[in-house]
């Protein structure tokens, strides 16, 4: 587990102090794949590289299987960073090396015997899908492949710990979602726990079991991904969300305009009930028309989730019952937008 305590960094500049970070609190279990969201200047980036002290923190705590990383001395820090790899947007590959001098870089700075180095080597460059590519150099190398060098020299020393610091946001969308892809491979197999800091919600849809959301350098929104997606409490994190959901409300009173009369009703879905033909259940079971307005369902790494906009026309009895139905029949929640 990642315990995170009152974490704070002030950078100060010709007599002025700016918090990147502010008294943070946190708790990472093992073994899942974590994400940090915010928008450029939230102070995501300098959180996640105080994890490992790239960045020394003004104040906090950081404990990481039980050790204090913050109250290491040098020496300490430097074994226990054998324990926790990082990833780069920008790859940070050493040019003048190949893929495999580049995965081998960190063996030799932990003094593993070459003939170690060499079968690790392998091994690695199997995990991360680079066969035949042994030889070549960064210059050779799409930036999809630079990033599974990046990925595989920070796993070389066996980590429990994997930093994502916007690791997809230098790719494009194709190759972001084999990157990421790879990242939910290596955790199920190796059973890491990955921190991913990024400013697109697509990356948190597609990989997360739990989000924080960052702003000003604090984390203003944090829960399950489905939950922060399907409820966003704040301003900002409403913002991501419709990054991939559209913004539900957006043209509802144009909506209202366009088809007027009956009964507006939200329906929320989550898990099981995204799959559930309940549009088609309602027309068959009750004297209603049931009209899609507006929507989308869309698919997280717990399961799916989304809203769908319709209009219910009838008789005020039969609305009522397609409610009650929808309310005790289901697991669909209903919310009234508004009245015949």
């Amino acid at each position: 587990m990642i315990s995170i305590k009152d974490l704070t960094k002030i950078f100060r500049f010709d007599q002025k102090e700016i918090t990147a970070v502010d008294k943070l609190n946190l708790t990472i279990e093992d073994g899942e794949i974590f994400g940090v969201i915010g928008y450029s200047g939230a102070g995501k980036s300098t959180f996640i590289r105080l994890l490992n002290r790239l960045e020394e923190p003004t104040s906090g705590k950081v404990a990481i299987q039980n050790k204090d990383i913050t109250a290491m001395n040098k020496k300490e820090l430097r074994i226990a960073r054998q324990d926790i790899g990082m990833i780069f947007q920008h790859f940070n590959l050493l040019w003048s090396r190949t893929v495999s001098e580049n995965i081998a870089f960190p063996l030799e700075i932990a003094g593993v015997p070459a003939n170690e180095r060499e079968v690790r080597v392998k091994e690695l460059i199997e995990l991360v899908g680079l066969n035949g590519r042994e030889s070549a150099y960064p210059a050779q190398l799409s930036g999809g492949q630079k990033q599974r060098v990046g990925i595989a020299r920070a796993l070389a020393n066996n980590p429990k710990v994997l930093l994502c610091d916007e690791a997809t946001s230098a790719l494009d969308p194709e190759t972001t979602d084999s990157i990421l892809d790879l990242l939910v491979d290596i955790n199920e197999r190796l059973k890491l726990t990955i921190i991913l800091i990024t400013h697109e919600m697509h990356v948190i849809k597609k990989i997360c079991n739990r989000v924080a959301v960052m702003e000003n350098g604090k984390i203003v929104e944090q829960g399950d991904v489905i939950d922060v997606f399907l409820k966003p409490k704040q301003p900002v994190t409403k913002k991501f969300v419709e990054q991939v959901m559209g913004d539900p409300d957006g043209d509802f009173d144009q909506l209202l305009k366009v088809y007027p009369g009956g009964e507006v009703v939200k329906l929320h879905f989550v898990g099981e009930s995204a799959n559930q033909a309940l549009i088609s259940k309602l027309s068959k079971a009750f004297d209603v028309e049931v009209n899609i307005l507006q929507g989308k369902i869309t698919q997280t790494k717990l399961g799916a989730y989304g809203t769908i906009v319709v209009q219910l026309i009838g008789s005020e009895n039969e609305i009522k019952s397609t409610l009650q139905y929808i309310a005790e029949k289901t697991s669909v929640e209903a919310e009234v937008l508004t009245n015949a």
